[in-house]
Parts: structure tokens; C-alpha cells; sequence
């Protein structure tokens, strides 16, 4: 069960972090969506309006109460219908290749078993279906890393479990997706915080 703070107020500040200065990268990742999607941690449903067309329904994970509550003004005004479907990405209450395509944005970093996660969004997955993600984790430059490392417990504990040093990519293909394009970079304004990784993996046909 989450606490005050992580289902109350965490929330808030995410979509106010997260918001105009995101913009760019949520219309990247969601280029090239179709059919049924999962999105695991909707938020505050800030993706909504950069859907394409050609989604025809969202399934969304969510366990922040409060993110639900800012997210409804935009689930009003989308154009695709959107259906909560859990509060646990690891744990997913879909069956077997059932979804076209999973969204992730900020979100494998909180997750508290994050390869179980990608194994359950594997599961989810329908042959040739595909993850997008843009995300946060470890830093290539082992300078930077280290700083993650010392930093991550404090971090996590205000920043509803948020670890900065998760090597995303070798986690998505170790969960069996085949990376199709990935990018990485230092995130602007919080190089020693915070090293953005994007990409496509698909689940083999």
C-alpha cells in the first residue's frame, strides 16, 4: 500500500517535473504506436495527447490515486478510450500476448523488481509486438556512475523508490526483447543525476 507522500504528493511534483520540458522526448517514443497499448505508469496521463492516430485503445497502469485524479481532464478530452487496468507493472492482470505495443516513460527506474516487470510486459506482448521506452539509468562514464551509486539510496527514498543507476538496455534484453533502436545521452541540466536512455525492443515473432 502506498504511503501519503507517494500516492498524494509525489504525483503532483512528477507532473510538474515532467511536463513541457518532456515534451519532445513523450513525441518521440510515442511515434509509431498502434492498436492496443499498455502504458505502465500512465501518471498524470501526460502522454495522451501525443498518441497517433492509429491507437485505437490504451490500457493504462497507475498506483498513485492521485495521478489518476490529475490524469482526468486528459482522458476526457483524448481521442481513444482509456482503461485502468492494475497498479502493478509487475504483476500485469492481462493475459498472454494480448497488447499490441507497451509504453514506458520514467517508469522501470521506480518499479522495485524491474526484470520481473519486463518479463511480465514480455508475456503481454504479442510476437512481433514492441516496447517503447524512454527512461533514465546508469551513466557510461564511470565517474558519473559512481556518483549515482553513492547517491541512489537518498535519492530513492525521496523520490518514490526512483534508482538512478539501472543499466536499462541490458535489462530489456535480458528480459528477451530485441533491441531495434536505442539511443543514449546525458539528460539536460542533470548529467550527474540522470543518463536518458530511448528505444524500440520488439518481442520476437
Amino acid at each position: 500500500m502506498m504511503g501519503f507522500y507517494d500516492d498524494q504528493v509525489l504525483p503532483r511534483i512528477v507532473d510538474l517535473v515532467l511536463g513541457r520540458p518532456m515534451e519532445k522526448a513523450r513525441a518521440r517514443v510515442t511515434a509509431g504506436l498502434s492498436g492496443e497499448v499498455l502504458e505502465i505508469g500512465f501518471g498524470s496521463g501526460r502522454n495522451l495527447a501525443y498518441l497517433p492516430a492509429g491507437v485505437t485503445r490504451l490500457l493504462a497502469v497507475e498506483p498513485a490515486s492521485v495521478g489518476r485524479t490529475l490524469a482526468a481532464s486528459r482522458i476526457a478530452a483524448a481521442p481513444v478510450t482509456v482503461e485502468f487496468i492494475g497498479d502493478d507493472g509487475q504483476a500485469l492482470q492481462l493475459p498472454d500476448a494480448s497488447v499490441d505495443h507497451v509504453l514506458t516513460t520514467w517508469t522501470l527506474c521506480t518499479i522495485p523488481d524491474t526484470e520481473r516487470a519486463l518479463r511480465e510486459i514480455h508475456r503481454v506482448l504479442r510476437p512481433g509486438g514492441t516496447l517503447h521506452f524512454t527512461e533514465h539509468g546508469r551513466s557510461p562514464r564511470p565517474t558519473v556512475a559512481r556518483w549515482q551509486d553513492r547517491i541512489t539510496p537518498a535519492w530513492s527514498r525521496i523520490a518514490g523508490g526512483c534508482r538512478l543507476n539501472r543499466r536499462i538496455d541490458d535489462l530489456v534484453e535480458k528480459a528477451g526483447l530485441a533491441l531495434e533502436s536505442a539511443s543514449t545521452f546525458p539528460m539536460r541540466g542533470t548529467a550527474q543525476l540522470g543518463f536518458a536512455y530511448e528505444g524500440i525492443a520488439s518481442k520476437p515473432a
